[in-house]
């Protein structure tokens, strides 16, 4: 009986340290979250870890809807050209879409 407990006590030990690790690491900047879950098996961590509770609080952000967006630079399509958002501010509408058709 004491083997399982103490069995029990570990797993839930390392548990609790790989949510606080997927935690900390869902708050660096993407390319390092990126990186770091290229090395997690991702069947795993999205079966035995919070990952969707975790996501939507660590990216959350403080934005309201009729907020501003912030202003970030991309490159065109083409990769020729920086466009900065701020540089569309009251010139015309933008629509901003994330994610992915595939």
């Amino acid at each position: 009986m004491r083997i399982v407990l103490r069995t029990l006590l570990v797993l839930a030990a390392l548990w609790f340290v790989l949510v606080a690790g997927l935690a900390l690491a869902m708050r660096q900047p993407p390319e390092t979250f990126g990186a770091l879950m290229a090395r997690v098996p991702g069947p795993v961590a999205f079966m035995v870890l919070p990952f969707e509770t975790l996501w939507m609080n660590a990216r959350a952000g403080h934005l309201l809807p009729g907020d501003a967006a912030p202003d970030f630079t991309l490159k065109t399509l083409d990769g020729s050209t920086p466009v900065r958002l701020s540089s569309f501010r009251d010139k015309s509408p933008v629509v901003l879409i994330f994610g992915s058709y595939t």
